[in-house]
């Protein structure tokens, strides 16, 4: 039975100095870690998930945030330290909201791979209070067993993530390490 790794929003706007939503250094800080969960992955034959926002120019998410990752820029592209990693095992999910099953084919890749122990589905990525938060319960509430690497998930706001990482364990049922 094969393993997945979601890699949630490892995005040039976010990850990026010159990103127009750039998290700062704690986005700089997991890109080694899960460089490293990719390498695993890959060389168990498993399977890594690039959820990507991809949003249109006139996203209702721009009355709340800076407009960032619009479909076909720069900014919306996975960061290349990343995407170098990949090969044919990369499967690239394009997301419009923060949840990344919502109006997605995430859900019926899990239920393709079975995905039924925690230490087969993993996410990571950012912003922990955000889209990895909101995909996390989805994934929870379909019913798939989720786990995550603390040091492979990172936010802009650090009371946030905090708060995102024991609602995800105490309430979701996240399995963090």
């Amino acid at each position: 039975m094969k393993k997945i790794l979601i890699v949630t929003d490892m995005l040039v706007d976010f990850i990026s100095e010159i990103g127009t939503l750039y998290i700062g250094p704690t986005g700089t800080a997991i890109i080694a870690p899960i460089a490293e969960r990719i390498r695993k992955y890959l060389l168990n034959g498993d399977i890594v998930i690039f959820l990507c926002d991809a949003h249109k120019e006139d996203s209702p998410e721009f009355l709340r945030f800076p407009k960032h990752c619009v479909k076909g820029t720069e900014g919306a592209k996975v960061i290349p330290a990343l995407v170098n990693l990949v090969s044919d095992n990369m499967i690239v999910i394009p997301k419009t909201t923060y949840d990344g099953t919502f109006d997605t084919n995430l859900g019926n890749v899990l239920k393709q791979y079975d995905v039924g122990a925690p230490e087969m589905c993993e996410i990571c990525g950012c912003c922990t209070s955000i889209c990895c938060l909101f995909t996390a319960a989805s994934i929870v509430n379909m019913g798939f067993p989720l786990m995550l690497h603390r040091d492979c998930v990172a936010d802009f706001d650090q009371e946030a993530h905090a708060f995102a990482l024991g609602h995800m364990e105490k309430i979701l049922g996240v399995k963090v390490i």
